[in-house]
């Protein structure tokens, strides 16, 4: 349960990905900045499979490094929590092109994704199995959680949940970050 509400709020709060789509579609149209979309959706998932391949390896060859993990993960979460509790609606700067490789390239250095996919396998995951195909499965689960997110920012909704989150952005991002809060409670209880 907590793994998909981790999921879900890290995956629609307001990250790289999810500004730049926003924003491209807001400057380009939706048609012209389909190159760019397919890019974050493609570096999305080839991100999460290094993602599974990365702690697969730590919980094969350095076991007691996942425990160590988790709390860097827990510390992350609640970082997030007060970083978005006391963040305000930001405007995303205009892109000069909207293409795959940009989107794709992106993707690489979004150090949310990673810490989003390695944090979600260590905290709720590897506990009940380090097999390297649950842990794809459930990476491909957050891709696909990340990807319906940015489809979300893109779609209509992305223009309603801006102009919503511009005029109630305080209480949506305290009860996102008590939310957060509480799956770090439930990753070290």
């Amino acid at each position: 349960g907590n793994f998909f509400i981790y999921s879900v709020i890290n995956a629609f709060t307001p990250g790289p990905g999810n500004i730049l789509a926003l924003n491209t579609v807001t400057n380009y149209g939706y048609k012209k900045g389909r190159p760019l979309y397919w890019g974050i959706f493609a570096g999305y998932y080839v991100v999460q499979v290094i993602c599974a391949v990365f702690v697969f390896g730590v919980s094969t060859f350095l076991p007691d490094l996942l425990g160590i993990m988790k709390y860097i993960g827990a510390a992350y979460i609640l970082w997030l929590a007060v970083h978005i509790a006391a963040s305000k609606p930001t405007t995303g700067t205009v892109e000069k092109s909207a293409s795959f490789l940009k989107g794709f390239l992106l993707q690489f250095v979004n150090v949310k994704i990673y810490l989003f996919g390695i944090t979600a396998l260590t905290g709720y995951v590897t506990e009940y199995s380090a097999s390297l195909w649950v842990l794809l499965l459930f990476e491909i689960i957050i891709a696909t959680i990340g990807t319906i997110a940015t489809l979300t920012w893109i779609g209509m909704g992305g223009v309603l949940m801006q102009r919503a989150y511009q005029k109630y952005y305080r209480v949506i991002n305290i009860i996102l970050a008590l939310t957060l809060s509480e799956c770090v409670y439930s990753m070290l209880k």
